[in-house]
């Protein structure tokens, strides 16, 4: 499964992540992106009762669980079905977990040195969080132009008319927030990710 979720990705290239506190919006909106042609997914794990969300919707997506930094955090999302775990933070104790289980854990980076130590850790893919607040695309050439052997993934902020830009520097995915669905409704989600698809 691990190395499954991750090679998808990379064929994906747009990890879209869902921030809500409204577990019926959370559903909502992953039935929009599935629909438009993205199967794998991030819930931000804002409150307990997006447990229900995950659960909901893990029979017709790949649920990634967000925001994760307590084990416990972890081992509660994936018993509702998430597949995979993403932190903003890179943590030895998320680690341990996600080999126990066998689940891959997307860590969240910011510098050099902590992405090659996360790489080092055997994490195939690292997040470079908060992307745009620290140079953006440029960044990420800078990043793997001594480290060309790193999976990242920028994530923070990032528009969805820039995935391009980060693709074309070398990014193996690009986590997209807000941009993707805040103001739209779930057929403007649909319809901007099949627009999306069909440039990259």
């Amino acid at each position: 499964m691990n190395e499954n979720l991750i090679k998808a990705l990379s064929v994906q290239k747009i990890f879209p992540i869902i921030r809500s506190n409204d577990p019926e919006v959370v559903v909502e909106t992953v039935d929009a992106i599935v629909k438009g042609g993205l199967n794998i997914v991030e819930i931000n794990v804002e409150s307990p009762k997006i447990y229900d969300a995950i659960k909901e919707v893990s029979g017709h997506a790949q649920v990634c669980a967000g925001g994760i930094i307590t084990s416990m955090q972890a081992q509660a999302a994936i018993m509702s079905g998430a597949k995979c775990i993403s932190s903003p933070i890179f943590q030895m104790n998320l680690v341990k977990l996600s080999k126990d289980l066998k689940l891959p854990y997307i860590a969240g980076t910011s510098t050099a040195n902590e992405a090659y130590q996360a790489w080092k850790s055997r994490i195939e893919l690292v997040k470079i969080y908060p992307i745009t607040a620290i140079g953006g695309a440029l960044y990420i050439e800078d990043l793997l132009r001594p480290m060309p052997f790193l999976k990242i993934m920028p994530q923070g902020n990032v528009k969805l008319s820039e995935v391009k830009d980060y693709l074309k520097a070398g990014a193996y995915a690009v986590g997209i927030g807000r941009d993707l669905y805040e103001g739209y409704s779930y057929s403007d989600i649909t319809a901007r990710i099949q627009e999306a698809l069909n440039e990259i």
